[in-house]
């Protein structure tokens, strides 16, 4: 997600501008940005290749730092969040051990994080993009409009044109990529051989489902069940936390997979609870009786990520508010700043987000104690998942949004001469 160099909470729109956002990919960071760059009187397409909206997946959670980011976008959005959201009771993540059993059949608390001056909000998907619908003012949005290509016109400060798989075309100034983990528009920036234009599976496989929250405090208790809890153990890891106003709990169950995924198909498919069940035959009582309470059909889900070949840069989708906050609505003084704004946007956002997928790839190791320096030692596990929390939690998005402004104005200076 990215944010405009504006730190007021107010929702009232800016004056027009005359630059044209294209936004690749309707889902819940492409909405999100769109209602974004519209407070700021910028045009914005959204181009969404399904025929309406809709999300997979179940439950999302979002820490005090990404809540602080939508509120920055458009107050709205945190609101509408909020509405279907609900938080954490306990001022603490949970962290047990799901594979022993131990007398009773209670898992072993191994540690605990304090979360309490951050907190996650969780929902389910489908309700919070619900909310992110009915903000979108009318015909921001065509559907059925999946990318094929994209090119400039040739012409200094031109536009970009696009190409759909249907035989229209449209034209922007500027190109948003919202478009996924098999993103068209990452595959035409760096070149469709290039293996940084492709995801590559993790060898995890995760499978979601949702529990009626009664039938989950039966199995779990009320203090696991209305709480984030990780239950850790060897070569898998589960994940359950409340959502739909703690009515249901969400469990997401990741699994070792040794084989191979193409990145051609879907990156779902169907399962069935008996595949789940198999794969944690040996686990303690409590993560066997949750996985019991599963639905008999699910859908599992292929996990990719670009940790194996990252992006040596990004130039679409940046905060584009400063260049119209500081240029005016000339067009071709818009046009000419454009690139200094990207270039600034990456300098700024680049190393962390590149962090962020690395350090994604690691924590799992350390649920799974597979991880080279922690392994199941409790005390090591806890240091490794609590910097690399902290880190995420408590960045200073005002000093980044600071730092992305300096580097703008910094950039274009140079790209004049020094006037």
């Amino acid at each position: 997600m990215t944010v405009p160099n504006d730190t007021t909470t107010t929702s009232k729109p800016a004056a027009a501008t005359t630059l044209n956002v294209a936004i690749i990919g309707g889902g819940i960071v492409g909405l999100i940005l769109a209602l974004g760059l519209l407070r700021h009187g910028i045009r914005v397409t959204i181009y969404e290749q399904a025929h309406e909206f809709h999300e997979i997946g179940a439950g999302v959670a979002f820490t005090a730092n990404a809540q602080r980011c939508m509120e920055l976008l458009d107050p709205r959005i945190l609101a509408g969040m909020r509405r279907v959201a609900n938080k954490n009771p306990n001022e603490y993540y949970q962290y047990v051990d799901g594979y022993h059993d131990r007398s009773g059949g209670e898992e072993e608390l191994l540690f605990q994080i304090y979360a309490g001056d951050v907190g996650f909000d969780g929902c389910h998907r489908a309700h919070f993009l619900a909310e992110l619908v009915q903000l979108l003012p009318p015909g921001v949005v065509q559907f059925r409009k999946r990318l094929d290509s994209y090119a400039n016109d040739g012409t200094e400060g031109g536009k970009v044109q696009l190409q759909f798989c249907d035989g229209t075309t449209a034209e922007a100034d500027l190109v948003v990529g919202c478009d996924g983990i098999k993103s068209r528009v990452r595959q035409k920036m760096f070149g469709e051989a290039n293996p940084v234009s492709q995801a590559h599976y993790t060898h995890k496989i995760a499978y979601r489902g949702l529990i009626p929250m009664e039938s989950a405090v039966a199995a779990l208790g009320k203090e696991r069940a209305f709480n984030q809890c990780m239950h850790m153990g060897p070569r898998a890891h589960v994940l359950n936390f409340p959502v739909a106003m703690h009515t249901m709990m969400n469990v997401v169950a990741f699994v070792h997979d040794p084989g191979d995924w193409p990145l051609e198909g879907k990156m779902d498919a169907p399962a069935r609870r008996d595949e789940v069940v198999a794969a944690f035959a040996d686990w303690g009582p409590a993560v066997r009786a949750m996985i019991d309470l599963l639905p008999d059909m699910l859908t599992k889900w292929a996990i990719f990520d670009t940790y194996d070949h990252p992006a040596p840069y990004y130039t679409l989708g940046r905060a584009v508010a400063t260049i119209t906050a500081m240029e005016g609505n000339d067009p071709d003084s818009v046009a000419a700043v454009i690139a200094v704004s990207l270039q600034a946007y990456s300098h700024a956002r680049l190393e962390r987000s590149q962090w962020l997928v690395q350090s994604s790839r690691q924590v799992c190791e350390v649920y799974e104690w597979a991880h080279a320096q922690a392994g199941g030692d409790p005390d090591r596990c806890k240091q490794e998942i609590e910097w690399r929390a902290h880190r995420i939690w408590y960045l200073d998005i005002e000093q980044m949004l600071q730092d992305a402004k300096d580097g703008y104005c910094r950039q274009l200076k140079d790209s004049r001469g020094g006037s």
